[in-house]
């Protein structure tokens, strides 16, 4: 599962999305109608946590306020309104004290009985129902009313408020959170199915739970036949796990719309939100997108000094932008900028001895007990610590990993005040402690070598990152052939492109020949780099080479090498990809939602070339086809991303027959299909033959 290839900037700009979405880190992009859209979605799901909360607290006075002042249309569904004062009456009455008893008798007669009258054709009988809590205790489990004192009633009103009000404040969660959501449950339905132990069962357990929120309810007006059609009936309930009848009334409440009633059963599935943003935060910090200094991972101790303190809170620092220092809270990490850089211009030994010195002279002035220890808790060989810091000072001669400021980012804000947090979005959370790496300068040397190697890649720049690797490691690209072999394909097909053919052939012969000779698998890919040499369009064919494929490769394999674990959002995503293709295989037929939910972005294929070609040859899909690909993507294995590979039983049968046979019979799509294959597509043959 883990060799699924995944285009990991499509997943980058999800994530940006979603953390600028959550407000996690500051948005200053100048777009002032999406910036307010999107301020507005997060201050109406800042509003829907609020009641929540309230609810599950017991705090019904509390949610119906916050529900007067921002969303009185949910007050006047009086199916909402009865059940809010039932909970109100039962809430009183737990409090025990005879005060709230009296308060209990002046809600029942104020404002429970009323609604009880025209709530639902079966609210009267409830309501004389629940009157038996004046005479049965809380603790009394054998009681008639058992369930209506249990705290779990706080959670099932709390669930299905919250679908309602997300649906009509139009406040859905963020793209991506949707898209991990839907992957998830496909690859536990997948493994589950099929009997495959999952590789990330410990993650997607902990991370999506098992309980959904209630389902909306459609308006009243609703309650009689829809006239939907059959295949978004079908579409909507295999997607998220539906009954037919379940998913007729998701697209009643939406009114029809498919994409919305989707949207409405994507976001019922509850999760661990704190485990969500900690796989987020690891994973932007691998990809450079905040600052490694704040990452809380292991090796990390808590500071208890109230100088060190950091009063932010927040596990989030930043986005790059352009100054000397990292900002993160009140505390700020300075650049150590070596004061002999200019030594290193001419490549000369004594310029790197001479900075290196310097370097770690300054480091152990600065960190003393820090400098020995680090290096060898690590474990990292000899010639990997002498040159880590001339490496890193190689690539900020190219304009590459200089140290910068970053924008200021907010951690998630739980606790919002009653009205004026909700409306403004101010406020911050404080802590009384803060984080620090054992050994952080040297960390942030892997982070900073790491990151500059895969920019250099992104650039094109092979050669370069071929000389800054094996000054790192001599030995590095003897563990990992395929990736020099890619490393030099683009260095040829650069050579190529600017028409210095003579020496695009000694790379050829020097690197590629021997590569592919000690192994066959490179041979293919060898011979569609050398037919290079007689495309009319070199040009375009190399502008287009999918180069941030390959920088995450290089990323990948630097930072096994330096001891950085690749992120657990990664494996999930490569895990849940390959189970998306399987399950779709399985159905034999295409995902009606990939498209919008970025999935189809998210997969790619698995030749450089081919892609290269594929977007040379059709530059009007050229955003879509961006590739990345695992560190062994050239061996020319067979696709298995591409999700509309339909079997021919498929195409012969027909899909109003194939529906009819799913509905009758309550089977599977793809267990339909084979049964129509058996009677020649007819589908009344075959619901004849099962009842006969």
């Amino acid at each position: 599962m883990d060799s699924t290839p995944v285009n990991w900037e499509a997943l980058d700009a999800l994530v940006i999305d979603f953390a600028k979405s959550e407000n996690l880190i500051e948005d200053s992009t100048p777009s002032p109608s999406p910036s307010s859209s999107s301020s507005s979605s997060y201050h109406s799901r800042l509003l829907i946590r609020q009641i929540r909360r309230s609810l599950e607290a017991g705090d019904i006075d509390v949610a119906l306020d916050l529900l007067r002042v921002h969303a009185p249309f949910a007050l006047d569904d009086h199916r909402l309104l009865f059940r809010l004062q039932k909970q109100k009456f039962i809430e009183l009455l737990r409090k025990g004290t005879q005060e709230d008893r009296d308060a209990a008798i002046y809600c029942l007669r104020t404002a429970f009985a009323p609604c009880a009258l025209d709530a639902y054709p079966e609210a009267y009988e409830e309501f004389k129902h629940v009157l038996l809590a004046f005479i049965y205790d809380k603790d009394d489990q054998n009681s008639p009313v058992a369930y209506e004192w249990s705290e779990r009633r706080r959670f099932d009103i709390a669930g299905l408020l919250a679908s309602v009000l997300r649906a009509y404040l139009n406040a859905y969660d963020p793209i991506f959170s949707m898209t991990l959501r839907y992957l998830i449950s496909i690859h536990k339905g997948f493994c589950f199915r099929q009997g495959v132990l999952s590789p990330i069962s410990d993650l997607t357990e902990r991370l999506l739970l098992e309980e959904c929120d209630p389902a909306a309810m459609p308006p009243e007006i609703m309650y009689e036949a829809s006239p939907f059609n059959e295949v978004d009936i079908q579409a909507l309930a295999h997607a998220v796990e539906l009954t037919r009848q379940g998913a007729v009334d998701s697209l009643k409440f939406s009114k029809g719309d498919l994409f919305r009633a989707f949207q409405n059963e994507l976001c019922r599935m509850r999760w661990d939100v704190s485990l969500l943003d900690e796989l987020v935060h690891e994973y932007c910090v691998y990809r450079g997108i905040v600052d490694s200094a704040s990452t809380s991972l292991p090796g990390m101790q808590v500071m208890s000094g109230p100088a060190d303190v950091n009063k932010s809170g927040s596990r989030w620092c930043s986005l790059q932008a352009d100054s000397p220092e990292v900002n993160c809270g009140s505390c700020k990490v300075p650049h150590y900028e070596p004061s002999t850089g200019n030594a290193l211009m001419d490549g000369s030994p004594e310029g790197q001895n001479a900075v290196t010195s310097t370097q770690t002279t300054e480091i152990n002035e600065r960190y003393p007990s820090e400098t020995a220890g680090s290096y060898e808790d690590r474990g990292t060989s000899g010639t990997l610590q002498r040159n880590s810091l001339i490496v890193q000072q190689r690539n900020r001669n190219h304009g590459i990993g200089e140290r910068i400021k970053r924008k200021h980012c907010r951690g998630r804000h739980e606790k919002v005040g009653l009205m004026s947090e909700v409306l403004g979005g101010s406020g911050r959370e404080e802590a009384g402690s803060s984080y620090m790496v054992d050994g952080l300068i040297f960390r942030e040397d892997k982070y900073d070598m790491m990151l500059a190697l895969k920019e250099l890649t992104g650039r094109g720049m092979a050669s370069e990152v071929v000389e800054e690797i094996n000054a790192m490691d001599p030995n590095f690209f003897v563990q990992n052939p395929d990736l020099l072999f890619q490393l030099k394909q683009v260095e040829f097909l650069k050579l190529v492109r600017s028409g210095d053919h003579s020496h695009a052939l000694r790379v050829a012969c020097s690197h590629l020949g021997p590569l592919a000779a000690s192994d066959p698998v490179l041979l293919r890919p060898l011979k569609e780099t050398l037919f290079a040499l007689l495309r009319p369009n070199e040009e375009a064919f190399g502008e287009h080479l999918p180069l941030h494929a390959l920088a995450t490769s290089v990323q990948l394999a630097i930072g096994r090498r330096l001891g950085i674990e690749e992120p657990q959002l990664m494996k999930i995503m490569k895990a849940t990809l390959y189970t998306h293709n399987e399950w779709f295989k399985l159905q034999m037929c295409k995902d009606r939602f990939d498209g919008f939910l970025r999935i189809n972005l998210l997969k790619v294929g698995t030749s450089l070339l081919a892609d290269a070609a594929s977007m040379s040859s059709d530059t009007s899909n050229h955003g879509s086809s961006q590739a990345t690909m695992a560190s062994n993507s050239s061996t020319g294995q067979e696709d298995v991303g591409s999700p509309t590979q339909i079997s021919s039983a498929d195409v012969s049968c027909d899909e109003n027959a194939i529906l009819k046979v799913m509905e009758f019979l309550a089977l599977p799509r793809a267990d339909a299909i084979h049964l129509l294959v058996q009677y020649n597509g007819n589908a009344e043959s075959v619901i004849q033959h099962i009842f006969a």
